[in-house]
């Protein structure tokens, strides 16, 4: 409909005319909100009938002139200073192209050149570039251009405008995006006028800043100040709850959008399935996830990265099929999630599957998708098919050696891993804290000191020394290549220790035989405030049943249960059983598996079957030997020791019937191996080997 028409001849009735007045008001309130969602067409379009904006969304138009126009809307234009109002049509298409030349270097990245465009056009001309300053607070927040960033504020305050609530919005953007909160914080509290883009705006920056306790308290003033939030707002608060697991906020924000109309929204839909996932309640994830009225590839993510994440791998492998039949397409980051899923069960079959459909959708060049692949063929124990895949990757980063690293060192393949590291530095690629952290883990697992210290001193050079992770990682190695010593000054010298620190060192003293000194580092933990979490009572548990203190380790375990509210785990357990069989007590520790409120594993049950066979008892060790082979049918070693414990007795025809039993069912012993560092290569040697040359020297 034409818009220069005047109103007594605009043929519409007065309910109609009414009606319309209050919609353009409407949009006109939209267009002053975000001028960002509104096409600019003034100095482009060849008819005055084209509207000046028109929405990016749902195509309405508004003209500057039109007749349906509120009263204030002009007096609102002239403080906007929205683009050049210059009258003359030459100047206005020269404006138009060079605010159009400076959104091209920024979108480029060039904006120091940008920002010395829009310097030069302010030393032509007394008005402002209002879309040139847009275009260069979004590139400084793209690419997290602190300094610049500051010089466009200094230009805006210089031209007026920063009084502009849209530019406003933009200034607490580009200070969140480049990570200066309190700069983002002074614009948003100095602006004189704030709507829900605004608000939205430093809740974001807050979030991002991690501090969301702030973030959600900010949305709650918003709401006090009278200002509703819109679907963006919630969406925002939403990642903020589920980032912290505030759960309860969640739900009242839940409640708060059913009230608003806008649980049918897919977007809302999805970051609400999320929060309750994060939050760790599934079943509500899942219902509300079976409720939406339309679900889109992200929803579909949400809810098997939930599962996922959660432990849950089964249930999200079964939501994939469930994904395929209802005809949804995954993507990249579908598939990812479920290469990890696959990956922590050892699904290998499924993930094998899951490569087929990744090479079906044409998604197997990315190279995140790459390296996950990687990654389940890795953790699924098919390290020549990862290592294939690895040699054939087109495009190679640090994260794709990190995980053909972490392979090989999780495998137990630690001259591997670091041979990979040798490679990965011929070929320039920088190393980050997780690569050092896997190698030192490698150097740990075959005691390889001298290679351990020639990472301590690559760490040193890339300044990665000062990280507690990669430090408490350097603790362990040493303390497991026997040098608890250093091991001790590393760990003095932390600035900061958390409970993992803690944890490396006492298992470094209970390893190498250390008792006391572990169960004094345990005492010292708690009087600096650290709480013990279920790993130290692995680690002191350990340290007592290596040494034989039955006492003080059912008074730790004790201590564990009732004072510290740990839940005993079959880890615990076992080391209780260690403890009990070491120090001859084979009834106490029958009585004591019998009364497991769980099922116990074999480890337990060979444990006992280990005692019985250094004990000669006979009885306990038939008994325990049923259970582990009921566990583990194949279990070479029960055999073995109930062999063994026959023989002792003199009970060789027992003895017979085993290595019998053993032929017929197809168990072998596994021979034993062992690794030893020489002249700085680790050698590894089965049992009875003499092939290599330099044998009788090692």
């Amino acid at each position: 409909m034409v818009q220069c028409q005047e109103q007594g001849q605009s043929g519409f009735s007065t309910p109609e005319v009414s009606g319309r007045v209050a919609r353009m008001e409407q949009l006109w309130q939209e267009f002053f909100s975000d001028p960002s969602q509104w096409w600019d067409n003034r100095f482009t379009k060849k008819n005055p009938k084209y509207p000046d904006f028109r929405h990016k969304s749902t195509l309405e138009g508004l003209w500057v002139h039109g007749w349906l126009n509120p009263s204030w809307v002009k007096a609102k234009m002239a403080t906007m200073a929205l683009g050049h109002t210059q009258s003359s049509p030459g100047l206005r298409s020269r404006s138009f192209h060079k605010d159009d030349k400076v959104n091209k270097l920024c979108q480029e990245g060039r904006l120091k050149e940008a920002l010395h465009m829009v310097k030069l056009m302010l030393q032509q001309t007394t008005k402002a570039p209002f879309g040139a300053y847009v275009c260069l607070l979004k590139g400084c927040a793209r690419g997290k251009a602190l300094a610049e960033g500051k010089q466009v504020h200094a230009l805006i305050v210089q031209s007026e405008l920063d009084s502009n609530i849209f530019l406003a919005n933009n200034l607490v953007d580009m200070y969140s995006k480049c990570g200066s909160l309190s700069d983002a914080h002074k614009v948003f509290s100095t602006m004189p006028q704030r709507n829900v883009f605004s608000w939205t705006a430093i809740i974001s920056a807050y979030a991002d800043s991690g501090q969301g306790v702030e973030a959600i308290n900010l949305f709650q003033r918003m709401q006090v100040t009278g200002i509703a939030p819109d679907k963006v707002a919630f969406v925002v608060v939403l990642k903020v709850c589920a980032g912290i697991k505030a759960l309860e906020q969640g739900k009242r924000l839940h409640s708060d959008i059913i009230k608003r109309g806008f649980e049918g929204d897919v977007v809302i839909g999805s970051t609400l399935v999320d929060m309750y996932a994060k939050c760790g309640c599934l079943e509500d994830a899942r219902e509300l996830f079976n409720s939406m009225s339309e679900r889109n590839v992200i929803s579909w993510n949400v809810m098997i990265t939930g599962y996922a994440q959660n432990g849950f791998c089964k249930e999200a492998l079964a939501l994939y099929e469930q994904m395929q039949q209802e005809g949804v397409q995954p993507e990249n980051v579908t598939f990812v999630v479920l290469l990890k899923a696959c990956a922590g069960i050892a699904a290998l079959e499924q993930g094998k599957q899951l490569h087929s459909h990744i090479i079906k959708r044409g998604c197997e060049s990315d190279v995140i998708v790459q390296s996950t692949l990687v990654d389940m063929y890795a953790k699924c124990g098919c390290l020549e098919d990862a290592r294939e895949l690895f040699n054939n990757m087109t495009e190679r980063d640090v994260v794709s050696w990190n995980v053909m690293i972490a392979g090989y060192a999780q495998n137990g393949l630690g001259k591997e891993a670091l041979a990979m590291y040798e490679q990965m530095q011929q070929e320039g690629v920088q190393p980050n804290k997780v690569t050092f952290v896997f190698l030192l883990k490698a150097c740990a697992s075959i005691a390889a000191l001298e290679q351990g210290k020639q990472l301590h001193s690559h760490i040193i050079k890339r300044g990665f020394e000062s990280d507690v992770i990669v430090q408490s990682t350097l603790v362990d190695m040493y303390a497991k290549c026997g040098c608890t010593k250093d091991a001790r000054e590393l760990f003095n010298n932390m600035t900061e220790r958390d409970v993992v620190s803690w944890n490396v060192m006492i298992a470094g003293y209970a390893q190498n035989g250390l008792v006391k000194e572990a169960l004094t580092l345990y005492e010292q933990m708690q009087q600096e405030g650290v709480q013990p979490d279920s790993v130290t009572y692995i680690c002191v548990l350990s340290a007592c049943s290596h040494s034989g203190l039955v006492d003080e380790g059912r008074h730790l375990f004790d201590s564990m249960c009732k004072i510290h509210a740990v839940t005993p785990t079959m880890e615990h357990c076992a080391c209780i059983v260690d403890l009990l069989c070491r120090a001859g007590r084979l009834a106490d520790a029958e009585d004591f598996i019998n009364e497991l409120p769980f099922q116990p594993d074999s480890v337990v049950w060979r444990t006992l079957l280990g005692a019985a066979k250094n004990y000669g008892n006979v009885e306990v060790g038939r008994r325990a030997f049923d259970c582990v082979v009921k566990l583990e049918p194949e279990s070479a070693s029960a055999y073995v020791l109930l062999s063994n414990i026959y023989a002792a007795a003199g009970r060789m025809d027992e003895v017979a019937k085993i290595r019998k039993d053993m032929e017929d069912i197809g168990v072998r012993k596994v021979p034993g191996c062992s690794w030893i560092e020489f002249d700085n290569p680790v050698h590894a040697f089965v049992v009875g080997d003499a092939s290599h040359p330099e044998s009788k020297e090692i």
